[in-house]
């Protein structure tokens, strides 16, 4: 009779976040801040770098470009190397060739020599992001995992917010090399950090070989879609036969491996089966689509300040400010809450602040007054944040811990894509609107009303989530 009590507040306690799993969590979080800041922060400086290195901004646009394929070619790899190496070696070699990259990138004499160490920098940083997601999901365990995912994700939903600023600052009182020369000494005392805090583990017992055809029909093929979509705008559209070839060829080479990842005898780089859980499927497809809605509308807000309202890049980061907020709280808030009561009615939440926050952006031609656009910024940092770690938690909770590095890398992968497909649909639609739109506003108006409908297309992933938490 008296130890039944006694032992009923052991699973609290072992549910709880201790501290060393906080500490961890925190240093995984210093790496991913140091990958996405940056590339938010160079997007601000391609003018000043085109004026510095004498070269027609259409060449320095590979700055951000070569960056961007190098991230889409290695993340399939990230899997493979965690299962290969262990995930604290490759989390640490990541960081390394992030720093080195970006040392490199500060040195650069020429536009050439500049793509080039962005390159190695966007190796680094593309393995970042999986290997430290897999690596504090698998610490955290399923009873954490909401909670846990809402704090590493936290810098994918506020850095796009808080890089402009920096990059607008960094631009006007300094020269353009302190973009990359910023993250040296964070990356630095994020490698010491790393050292002491991220606890050794050991590469998988018997590690898989290197699915080499599986890397070349992946990666370039990612790469090829990414790179169709990120230049469609400046190609003329989808319709272009620029944009065309690479698409095709990117869905081609991505057809072909699927057909070898199904009939393929070595495990692949994307375990293509996982899809057949229901859990994992709708939390992926959730992430595409999300990807491609909300993330992808994010590169509007700024405009808009920048274009119409006339904001340098501080001011306009600063006006973005209420939706940093928003998601930075929504986020945590969202992670307990998924432990408790699972994903679907948070994330169906979320996407609907999402939708209402958006809402008086599809206006601007009806001048709405700055409290509302500042009240509908909020709720979108709100709806934002509340539909990140419900999904990531949802995806890792689907798969077996051995799993955990390949999926993380295939939901990456997706959000990859879906960011950069949605991206490009608003992007053409907003030059089409500028060319034959009466006013700017009314282009902007417009194309917030296609961000809208690619919010509402995420609901439909969404109601299939569990209802309840595992």
């Amino acid at each position: 009779m008296t130890t039944a009590p006694a032992a009923q507040p052991a699973p609290a306690a072992t549910d709880r976040l201790d501290p060393a799993l906080l500490r961890m969590g925190g240093v995984l979080i210093l790496g991913a801040i140091l990958a996405i800041l940056d590339t938010t922060i160079v997007n601000v400086g391609i003018n000043a770098i085109a004026a510095d290195l004498g070269s027609p901004l259409e060449t320095v646009q590979w700055v951000s470009t070569g960056y961007l394929l190098a991230v889409s070619v290695v993340i399939p790899l990230s899997g493979w190397a965690t299962e290969r190496f262990g995930g604290k070696t490759m989390w640490l070699v990541s960081v390394a060739l992030f720093v080195a990259g970006s040392a490199l990138c500060g040195l650069a004499w020429s536009t050439p020599a500049l793509i080039a160490f962005r390159v190695v920098q966007g190796i680094g940083g593309g393995m970042m992001q999986p290997i430290g997601q897999s690596l504090f999901a698998q610490a955290a365990g399923p009873a954490r995992l909401g909670r846990a995912i809402g704090v590493v994700t936290l810098p994918a939903t506020v850095a796009p917010v808080l890089g402009p600023v920096l990059g607008g600052a960094i631009v006007q009182t300094l020269d353009w090399r302190w973009m990359f020369y910023v993250n040296v000494p964070i990356g630095i005392v994020t490698l010491v950090l790393a050292a002491r805090v991220v606890p050794a583990d050991q590469p998988a017992a018997r590690a898989n070989r290197l699915d080499l055809l599986g890397v070349a029909l992946l990666s370039p093929g990612l790469a090829a879609l990414v790179y169709g979509f990120t230049t469609a705008s400046a190609s003329g559209g989808f319709g272009s036969v620029h944009t065309g070839l690479f698409l095709t060829a990117g869905a081609a080479l991505l057809l072909g491996y699927g057909v070898h990842a199904l009939r393929g005898r070595r495990t692949p780089l994307i375990d293509l089966r996982l899809f057949a859980r229901r859990g994992f499927a709708v939390a992926t497809a959730s992430s595409f689509v999300l990807g491609a809605s909300l993330y992808s509308s994010m590169l509007l807000l700024p405009l808009y300040y920048q274009q119409v309202e006339h904001a340098d890049a501080v001011t306009a980061g600063l006006l973005l400010a209420p939706q940093a907020l928003g998601t930075a709280v929504a986020t945590i808030v969202a992670g307990r809450l998924t432990d408790r009561i699972g994903p679907r009615t948070i994330m169906l939440t979320g996407i609907g602040l999402s939708l209402l926050g958006t809402l008086a952006f599809t206006q601007l031609a009806s001048h709405p007054a700055g409290w509302v656009l500042t009240g509908s910024l909020l709720a979108r940092g709100i709806g934002l944040g509340m539909t990140m770690a419900p999904g990531m938690a949802t995806v890792y909770a689907s798969v077996d811990r051995s799993q955990v590095p390949r999926a993380a890398s295939a939901i990456n992968v997706l959000n990859r894509v879906g960011g950069a497909l949605g991206t490009a649909v608003l992007v053409v639609t907003l030059q089409n609107g500028l060319d034959h739109a009466a006013t700017p506003t009314v282009a902007f108006s417009d194309t917030f009303r296609w961000a809208l409908v690619l919010t509402l297309l995420s609901i439909l992933p969404t109601a299939l989530f569990p209802r309840r938490a595992r």
